[in-house]
């Protein structure tokens, strides 16, 4: 009877672990969506002598430029979104799936919420594909089609969010990001840089700065 009650209680667990991590998933996206990602605040002045102290191979002539669309001094890794209407540090991307843009600030947390959401995924579509039962007739499949098409966008969007999650993973190592991956020969900071990737410090130390 003990193992019986042991059986019983890891069957209530599960769908109540599946739940909470749904219900974590989804405040992980609302804290992401609705943050500041590192929006530059017109009070920031120059920085230039301290980001050419913390990074020697970016040549010490380049100045900071000023912003054509809101005009505040970019500091350097900044970027103006349009969708936002403001510049962002360390600007990465701008997510549409979030509506919001990926910077400084909220990068870290970015890819907390897609490794809780890939987990998520990954269970649904085990429980998804625990239901299947295959069988060969017109009769099964309108009785299964609802949950043989959960289970096919379930293995689309999981597809999507492991690569995201992947590719972000790499650039974070490298210390770059999205847009200085794109946009290489467009920015002036790697154009002239003696350096392919002047702010790569090693794969232990790039994820330890971004992470810690």
């Amino acid at each position: 009877s003990g193992l019986q009650e042991q059986e019983e209680r890891a069957e209530l667990l599960q769908p109540l672990a599946f739940v909470s991590l749904v219900l974590c998933s989804v405040l992980l996206y609302f804290r992401v969506s609705l943050m500041d990602p590192g929006f530059v605040q017109p009070e920031e002045e120059e920085e230039s002598e301290e980001q050419s102290m913390v990074i020697p191979q970016v040549p010490s002539n380049l100045k900071m430029r000023r912003c054509g669309y809101c005009m505040v001094k970019q500091p350097m890794r900044a970027k103006h979104c349009q969708l936002c209407q403001h510049c962002v540090r360390r600007y990465d991307h701008h997510c549409p799936w979030i509506e919001n843009c990926v910077g400084e600030k909220n990068h870290p947390l970015f890819i907390v919420y897609l490794s809780v959401q890939l987990v998520v995924l990954l269970w649904g579509g085990h429980v998804a594909w625990s239901g299947l039962y295959f069988e060969q007739s017109w009769d099964w499949l309108q009785q299964n089609i609802l949950l043989l098409m959960s289970f096919l966008l379930i293995v689309i969007f999981t597809v999507v969010v492991l690569l995201l999650l992947v590719s972000h993973l790499y650039l974070i190592s490298c210390n770059t990001t999205t847009w200085e991956f794109m946009s290489h020969h467009r920015i002036s900071y790697l154009r002239h840089s003696e350096l392919e990737n002047p702010f790569d410090q090693g794969v232990v130390l790039n994820l330890w700065r971004f992470f810690c």
